[in-house]
């Protein structure tokens, strides 16, 4: 087990990639804690399967939209585990609006959850790791959205794109603790959010002919490649983003 001892914080780790990649973290040995905006029958849930393969877990409620709230969850993690080792900046939120319709509130929660929340997140998380001695490692689930547009959701595009220089800057800051910061960028996933797309069969079609590897991504792809990031066989790498998206991006076209 690649992460036997270490400690992971998971943002939005209820369910979904979010709950994916703490199983999968927490399969490789790690303890792991869970973020949500409240307790629900998906974080029980996704406790319950943790606690099952045997490791310490627990789950911290936090509304990520406000700064306050993410330093807390930093500060109650480490006051729980007594250690943290790993943060998975997850948490995300979009909202469909035209450019010329969208509204500032809209706006204002993408961009607090998607962009600020990280940023604070990890400087919690950092400040802690500094003092400790330094190492760490900071993986945040961004989209391909870093790079591709979208129509309809430019706040989301925004904050990705933001989040794709946020981990180019801290990975150069930071790297002198010993501190390793990449993103990673899902495709097209199966999770709950999408369920609106596999009820549209044709909509789903036209889709699936923009990803060469012929289907969508599952959870447990983006956790794989969130797994590996974390462990010592990426130790070299930082300040980049690993696209998991079945070849999507250099394929895919508005229609």
């Amino acid at each position: 087990m690649k992460l036997q001892n270490k400690v992971a914080l998971v943002t939005g780790g209820t369910q979904g990639i979010g709950r994916g990649i703490a199983l999968r973290l927490a399969d490789e040995g790690a303890d792991v804690v869970i973020n949500g905006r409240g307790e629900d029958d998906d974080s029980r849930e996704t406790l319950k399967q943790l606690l099952a393969q045997g490791r310490r877990a627990c789950f911290i409620a936090a509304d990520l939209a406000h700064v306050a709230d993410c330093q807390r969850l930093v500060a109650e993690t480490i006051a729980q585990m007594g250690t943290l080792d790993i943060l998975v900046n997850n948490a995300g939120v979009q909202q469909h609006a035209a450019f010329l319709d969208a509204e500032q509130a809209d706006y204002d929660r993408v961009l607090a959850v998607n962009l600020r929340a990280p940023f604070f997140v990890s400087q919690a998380f950092a400040r802690y790791r500094v003092e400790q001695g330094g190492g760490g490692c900071v993986i945040n689930n961004s989209s391909v959205h870093e790079e591709l547009p979208f129509p309809n959701f430019s706040s989301y595009c925004a904050s990705k794109g933001g989040l794709k220089m946020l981990a180019r800057n801290l990975a150069l800051e930071l790297a002198p603790h010993g501190i390793r910061v990449n993103n990673v960028a899902p495709g097209a996933i199966e999770t709950p959010i999408n369920q609106a797309l596999m009820n549209r069969p044709e909509t789903l079609a036209r889709l699936l002919e923009n990803i060469p590897a012929g289907r969508l991504g599952q959870p447990r792809d983006v956790a794989g490649a969130v797994a590996f990031l974390a462990s010592a066989d990426a130790e070299y790498i930082t300040g980049t983003t690993l696209v998991v998206d079945g070849g999507l991006l250099w394929q895919y076209s508005e229609q």
